[in-house]
């Protein structure tokens, strides 16, 4: 290395933040006995002249079942979320992020009442679909996106119409779908930027 000292860079604030809030929910849920999870880090139906009821619909993402379910979603969200942020910059990812939760969050209150949300997942489909995007100019729909579309969005509508299991699949299509539309917007917008 010609004596040059290596450095580590915070390369991702956004991703790395974020990942260091689900561990510390994490750790939170486990020394509450699940209350952490129940009271702020997973979203129902609720009341709402509550104020947690708003601070679950966000707060959701960060909250997981285990450590597996955690580790998983970090995985994801630690491949995809640097190359994200470098292209698009911490404030429109985190963007992403939120809206994604938001989403989510009301779609689950609105048609799910009794099921209780918690994850990342949707925001790796978010990550998914918007990473599959980020080469395009802007006006036109790479193949890679109809692809990856195709094959990760396909496998969810299967496995939501045929397969019982405690995953959201809905959470993962409207995350997919938020970094969708969100990816062609902020594509669009870099591309005017440029001229």
């Amino acid at each position: 290395m010609n004596g040059k000292k290596v450095k580590i860079s915070f390369n991702s604030p956004v991703v790395l933040g974020f990942m260091l809030i689900c561990v510390a929910a994490q750790v939170a849920n486990i020394l509450t006995g699940g209350a952490a999870n129940r009271l702020l880090f997973s979203v129902y139906r609720s009341r709402l002249t509550d104020p947690l009821t708003y601070v679950r619909c966000v707060g959701h993402i960060f909250g997981h079942a285990d450590w597996n379910h955690l580790i998983g979603n970090m995985m994801y969200i630690l491949i995809l979320g640097p190359m994200l942020e470098e292209k698009y910059g911490s404030a429109d990812l985190m963007i992403v992020m939120l809206v994604t939760a938001i989403v989510t969050g009301i779609v689950n209150m609105i048609f799910f009442p009794n099921v209780m949300l918690l994850g990342a997942s949707g925001v790796v489909f978010a990550f998914i679909l918007l990473s599959s995007i980020t080469a395009t100019d802007g006006e036109s729909i790479p193949v890679t996106f109809i692809l990856v579309a195709l094959i990760y969005l396909g496998q969810q509508i299967y496995e939501g119409l045929f397969v019982a299991d405690n995953i959201s699949q809905l959470g993962h299509i409207l995350g997919g779908a938020v970094g969708s539309a969100l990816g062609f917007t902020m594509n669009r917008l870099l591309v005017q930027n440029r001229r």
